[in-house]
């Protein structure tokens, strides 16, 4: 232990003066934004938001219990007080990892004495934030707590002078009944740390019975925060909890249900391993299913669009025995190990596999799942469990199940559908672990497969020569079962009415993927008409991509650029190949979601560069910059919890908080630029000056470089950006729309939600209407407007798109042939005629008559 020279704190029979631990600025606990801290129900005190990474003693005193992650600790004085220290907020989730403790429990300290060194910079990066709380947990021994202001140096100046409390006589312990609660197994992520034991203790001192907490032989005083994590328990650690007074039964009915249900913690979800259940109030009954009244007619939600037509076949789940004890907990754990070492592999065999087909966000899904596999919740429960004598296969398999089974009850639909990513990674585990095969299928020509549910490995594996489309009980249009499908352009309904499972394999049908429809006992002539259909539009296709190479210009002159939106090299070529004019969004999230840390700086340019060169010097590169948060998180980018994400930190937001990502991605564009004809854009810009603090950096990073300039413009995402887009155009080169997000902004309708993503259509008139703003506020300087939303390739807007003055339309690969096809069939002054018949329209149904689907 090292120590420090320093002038001891100030005490008295009547008084302690605490000397800061860090140098910093204090901040009043009441401001702390962490309602624990903030309501004081760990305890008074006060917060530093810290400069220095030297935690320091205080006060004199012994310490009293130091947190295993090495985030908090606490020293009791002579006078009986107990003095937490606790670094960062949510820093325990860190495990660890930036705290190096210097103490031990039982060790006596001085004023000014090393407790623990951090790594300022990590703690900053990787929680939610640095400021540190000094609070006296027992305080109902303190009369009077006088903070002091400003800012303060380590080891010198007072933060905090506490008047003591009279001491009062101790009564005789509590007498009444003893009352005994179940045994309930921890579910927070963390243990029972500084937040929940905080809880825990506010919660005892509610009633008169003495309570007390045990795990094992050991036990703690329930109303004490500090001795509830000195027992340091752990998520998945069997406790009960005890009461004795005259109010033990109430007691014990509220903290044996609140210990059980995570004390209110963010991610503490009750363990089916100790048969707890979730209170009903948390969960939401499932979306209603689309259901016919049609006998011959199935209904569900639209996952990928086209036709198809052929016999159903119903894919069936391997079910995997496992046998439930073991005698060796080292070799079961050894066991486990391997099993995921060899699944890390099968499924880094599977990344290759879809990244060389020349899809980033296919190969990100299997990214996703390789970080399952290290998700530290599901190899800390999966150890207790081992270590309470089961097989490494049962444990194994009861984690996952249970963790999948509490993700697919979540409110939000997004979070709840990857509880299919997690079974189908736990499955891979488990049939590692017993040894079991997976079935390989060779699949029938034309087969259209039924299935409670598919995985990603399954769709890996789909041959899409045989089958021609799926249809699911499970999932939604947002699962990564329909990313896949789309990407491999494969007919698919998800969330289907069940009766689909008891159809005959075998059974003709005609699936519809475009209006999530699956038609039984079509007659011969149905079938023959449908697939003269699917024919006619093959041969279409056909018909564009001989002409794909013509330039995109209207019957009467106008010409309309139409570029590709990509995430890759491969996407780059293949754009060029059907007849790409550039590229009008490099999604260089994609760059990011494959890595495992932030790419560095020499990476992104290599990768811009090869992209450019790729297009050669005439066509020209949209690169936006790093578009993150919301619904696409990066596991090595951790972001504090937001209630509404979509409206929280994410796009150009994002990069003024992590300033030294966003200068590394602006370097590598600036030095990339020279291999071609690259522009920039910044995502989710709201506001004015988010534009002109962004161009100052990209400036100012320019300058040093002593590159050319290079075009910069912004998306246009948000209403704010649309209404004020004359104000913005004075600012930039040129806008482009994306219509994903300016379409459930302004009509505030998540896209993904199951009940209101039918009506989150880009035609809607509210929407038409931002974008004829976005057009006429850029006609007035001079500026051009393209669209890179999906609606960009929908054949029923082009025609409305065209009309409102848009200039460039950047869409999907695939598509890129019939939208240039397309164009050529239009007239702009009758675009311009339907365009202004559009906006008012009441009705994106009504928008979408004006434009019959099958005249394209």
């Amino acid at each position: 232990m090292t120590t420090l020279q320093a002038p001891p704190a100030h005490t008295s029979a009547q008084a302690l003066v605490l000397v800061a631990p860090l140098s910093g600025q204090l901040v009043a606990i009441e401001a702390v934004p962490d309602p624990v801290f903030a309501q004081k129900m760990v305890g008074d005190g006060i917060s530093i938001d810290p400069v220095s990474q030297v935690l320091l003693s205080p006060c004199d005193g012994e310490i009293a219990q130091v947190h295993s992650a090495g985030h908090a600790v606490t020293v009791k004085t002579t006078q009986g007080l107990e003095i937490l220290m606790h670094i960062g907020l949510d820093t325990v989730a860190l495990k660890g990892k930036g705290f190096t403790p210097k103490v031990r429990v039982g060790d006596r300290v001085r004023t000014g004495d090393i407790l623990i060194e951090f790594d300022a910079d990590y703690v900053a990066l990787n929680a939610r934030s640095l400021l540190t709380q000094i609070v006296v947990t027992n305080s109902d021994r303190v009369a009077q707590f006088k903070p002091a202001t400003g800012m303060v140096n380590a080891s010198r100046d007072p933060i905090l002078e506490l008047v003591l409390a009279e001491p009062t006589a101790t009564g005789e312990e509590a007498a009444g009944p003893v009352v005994i609660s179940k045994d309930i197994i921890i579910p927070n992520p963390a243990g029972l740390h500084a937040r929940p034991a905080a809880v825990l203790a506010q919660l005892a001192k509610k009633y008169q019975s003495a309570i007390t907490i045990h795990r094992g032989s050991d036990s703690a005083n329930g109303r004490s925060v500090v001795a509830i994590m000195g027992l340091e328990i752990s998520r998945g650690d069997t406790v009960t909890l005890a009461a004795t007074g005259v109010d033990a039964e109430a007691a014990i009915a509220e903290l044996e249900e609140a210990v059980r249900t995570g004390l209110g913690e963010e991610g503490a979800v009750p363990i089916a391993l100790a048969a707890a259940s979730i209170a009903q109030s948390e969960l939401t009954a499932p979306p209603p299913r689309p259901k016919s009244d049609d006998p011959n007619i199935l209904l569900g939600v639209a996952a990928s669009p086209g036709l198809a037509v052929g016999n159903t076949l119903r894919a069936r789940r391997q079910v995997i025995e496992v046998e439930e004890d073991a005698e060796n907990p080292n070799a079961e754990h050894r066991k486990l190990d391997k099993a995921l070492e060899q699944a890390m592999l099968e499924i880094e065999s599977l990344r290759a596999k879809v990244h060389g087909q020349g899809d980033p966000s296919k190969a990100a899904i299997f990214a996703a799942h390789q970080e399952l596999l290290e998700d530290p919740e599901l190899m800390d429960i999966t150890g207790s469990a081992i270590d309470k004598g089961k097989s490494a296969a049962f444990a194994w398999q009861q984690t996952y199940t249970a963790q999948a089974d509490q993700l697919a009850k979540l409110k939000s639909e997004l979070l709840a559908q990857r509880a299919n990513d997690l079974r189908d990674v736990g499955d891979r585990v488990l049939r590692i672990l017993t040894g079991v095969e997976e079935k390989a299928f060779v699949y029938p020509d034309n087969t259209i497969l039924v299935a409670e549910d598919l995985t990603p490995s399954d769709m890996a594996n789909i041959d899409p020569s045989r089958v021609k489309g799926f249809c699911t009980v499970a999932g939604g249009a947002t699962s990564h079962v329909a990313i896949l499908a789309r990407s491999m352009g494969i007919p698919a309904i998800a969330g289907i009415e069940p009766r689909v499972l008891d159809l005959a394999d075998g059974t003709p049908v005609i699936l519809d993927g475009s209006k999530g429809k699956l038609r039984l006992n079509a007659s011969v002539q149905e079938l023959e008409a449908t697939q003269n259909r699917i024919a006619r539009q093959k041969a279409k296709q056909a018909a564009d991509l001989e002409q794909a190479f013509a330039p995109a210009i209207t019957q009467d002159g106008r010409q309309i650029e139409v570029v590709a939106n990509i995430g890759s090299k491969k996407d780059a070529e293949a754009a060029i190949q059907v007849g790409g004019e550039g590229v009008g969004l490099l999604r260089t999230e994609f760059v990011f979601m494959e890595a495992t840390s932030a790419p560095t700086e020499d990476q992104q340019e290599a990768i811009y560069a090869d992209i450019l060169r790729v297009l050669g010097p005439e066509r020209p590169m949209i690169i936006r910059t790093l578009d993150v948060g919301g619904d696409k998180p990066l596991p090595y980018l951790p972001m504090a919890h937001e209630e509404n994400p979509f409206l929280g930190e994410r796009g150009i937001r994002l990069g003024f908080d992590r300033p030294e990502l966003m200068r590394t991605q602006f370097r590598a564009i600036l030095k990339a630029s020279t291999a071609g004809k690259a522009r920039v854009m910044f995502p989710m810009i709201a506001r004015l000056e988010e534009i002109a603090m962004a161009k100052a950096v990209m400036e100012e990073e320019r300058q040093k470089l002593g590159v050319p300039p290079i075009e910069i413009g912004i998306m246009i995402e948000v209403p704010a950006a649309a209404v004020l887009a004359e104000r913005f155009a004075e600012q930039v080169d040129f806008f482009s729309i994306g219509t994903n997000d300016l379409t459930q902004y302004p009509l505030a309708m998540d896209r993904g939600h199951p009940k209101l993503a039918p009506f989150v259509d880009a035609l809607n008139p509210s929407v038409l209407r931002m974008i004829d703003l976005t057009v006429r506020g850029a006609d007035q300087h001079g500026k051009w407007v393209g669209v890179c939303g999906g609606v960009a390739g929908d054949p029923q807007a082009v025609p409305i798109l065209v009309g409102l003055g848009v200039k460039e339309l950047s869409v999907s690969v695939p598509v890129i042939p019939a939208v240039k096809a397309q164009v050529r069939t239009l007239r702009y002054s009758h675009c311009q005629e339907l365009a202004q018949r559009a906006l008012n329209l009441d009705s994106a149904a009504q928008v979408r008559e004006l434009v019959p689907l099958e005249e394209f």
